[in-house]
This record gives structure tokens, C-alpha cells and sequence, in this order.
């Protein structure tokens, strides 16, 4: 199928490895040219590099931490003007215990989390209302609608994002704008490598053994692909999806148990 979005230009942020790589290459492999931002530069620039030789589009590396306001005045100065597409995507705050955190803590997972993404959509959606055509997805977690006891960071961040998200989305549909979010669940990554070394360490077994156990959750069998979540986000940023506004798309093998 072809999206319909050869040329456009997509900032994809923490972009060079796990779900944002995917989202990355499958927009790249549709023809969209990048700015591709992640904190560590010489991952972002090997990332860049091969992006760009894989699918002959143009891919600008930003390193900057995307979480900081400084960080995101650098990802938007690369960027200048004519972003058609923002995909949005943070590292997810540690895992724990509700007795764990304080307020500084909340306050982080909120700016990662939260406050980020809300700042950079504040920062494209007027000129994608303005033009008629823009597509914003934010990738968040199978948490916000199915919580996970010790991921309550991540619950309570990504849950104000959400409802953000479900206002604006539809203040913006009829200037030609979706926003859209993506809800992983566990995907082959280093965010599925810090979950199940956590409990590796706390029970004392193999990391064989962690997997196995967290697939068996899992109806499909076994961790979702960078590849086939890329797919999805590219869907969501094509021509083909603008009546899909303000959804919480659920990628994650059916593990959450949610009829609507």
C-alpha cells in the first residue's frame, strides 16, 4: 500500500533504537525524510547513517535529550520549518513500589512523560492546522488502560498525556490534524530487558526463564516486533488514516483483557 506521505518531513523522537527505531524506518521506508532525535550521539548518528543508506531519504541526527527544554529548542532550531509528522516517545520512568516515590519523582515522570510531548505538539500543531495536514502520534503504554502495579510512574504520567491528548485531538481534526496514541505492551526491547532483569534479580531465576513466563502472559505467544509497531505508527501518519482521531491503540498480543 502506498501511505501517501513520500516527502513529507517527521520528527521522530528517542528515535534510534526499540520503538522509535521501528516507527523511524518504516516512516523512512514510506519516504519521509527525518529528523531523527535521541540522547546518545554516536547511536543516533549510526542510526542516521543506516536509515538513510537503507531507504534513500534525508535523515538529520539531533542529539538532545527531548525530556529538557533545551533539548527540545535544539530538536526544533534542526527541524525549522514544514514538520508534517511528530512522533513523540520518551524512556519510561523505573519501576517500583508505591512507597518508593516522592514528589521529585513524579515530577520527572511527568516531565518525560507528559509535559514533553504536550510541549512539542505545542510546538508543530500551528502550522499543521495552518497547512491543512499534519499527523502527531505519541507512543505511551498498554498502562494507560490496563495499570501495572509497579510500572505507577509510568500509569500516572501517561494517563494525564492521554487526556490531553483526547481534548486536543479533536480541537485539531478539522484543520486536517490527527492525533493518535500507540499503547505497547512488552516489544523486544531494552525497556523488555529492564522488566525482566528486574525479575531475574528479584526471584533468582534465568533470564531464559523471565521471558519465558512473561510470553506465557502474553495470548500471542511471544514479544511484539520493533517492525511490525513501526508499521502502525507509519498507518497512522499516512493519508490513509485521517478519520482516525484521538485513539489509544492498543499493541500488545492481546495481553490487557479490555472489551472496549
Amino acid at each position: 500500500m502506498d501511505l501517501g506521505i513520500r516527502g513529507k518531513r517527521a520528527i521522530v523522537c528517542a528515535g534510534s533504537k526499540g520503538l522509535g527505531r521501528g516507527c523511524a524506518e518504516a516512516l523512512a521506508e514510506a519516504g519521509v525524510d527525518l529528523i531523527l532525535n535521541a540522547r546518545s550521539a554516536d547511536v543516533l548518528d549510526a542510526a542516521a547513517q543506516e536509515i538513510a543508506k537503507t531507504y534513500g531519504v534525508s535523515v538529520t541526527p539531533v542529539a538532545a535529550d527531548i525530556t529538557t527544554e533545551e533539548g527540545r529548542a535544539k530538536v526544533m532550531a534542526a527541524a525549522g520549518e514544514g514538520i508534517d509528522i511528530l512522533v513523540n516517545n520518551a524512556g519510561g520512568p523505573p519501576p517500583g513500589l508505591w512507597s518508593d516515590w516522592n514528589r521529585d519523582d513524579f515530577i520527572k515522570a511527568l516531565d518525560a512523560n507528559m509535559l514533553a510531548p504536550i510541549a512539542m505538539m505545542q510546538a508543530v500543531l500551528p502550522a499543521m492546522m495552518e497547512r491543512g495536514w499534519g499527523r502527531v502520534v505519541n507512543i505511551t503504554s498498554q498502562s494507560v488502560r490496563a495499570p501495572i502495579a509497579q510500572l505507577g510512574l509510568s500509569n500516572s504520567a501517561r494517563s494525564g498525556l492521554t487526556g490531553f491528548v483526547a481534548g486536543t485531538s479533536r480541537q485539531v481534526a478539522g484543520s486536517g490534524v490527527t492525533i493518535n496514541n500507540m499503547l505497547p505492551g512488552i516489544h523486544a526491547t531494552d525497556r523488555a530487558v529492564s522488566l525482566d532483569s528486574n525479575v531475574v534479580k528479584a526471584e533468582g531465576i534465568s533470564m531464559e526463564e523471565a521471558k519465558a513466563r512473561r510470553a506465557k502472559t502474553i495470548p500471542a505467544g511471544r514479544y511484539g516486533t520493533t517492525t511490525e509497531f513501526g508499521a502502525m505508527c507509519a498507518f497512522l501518519c499516512s493519508q490513509h488514516a485521517g478519520f482516525i482521531v484521538g485513539q489509544n491503540i492498543m499493541l500488545d498480543g492481546g495481553a490487557a483483557n479490555i472489551s472496549v
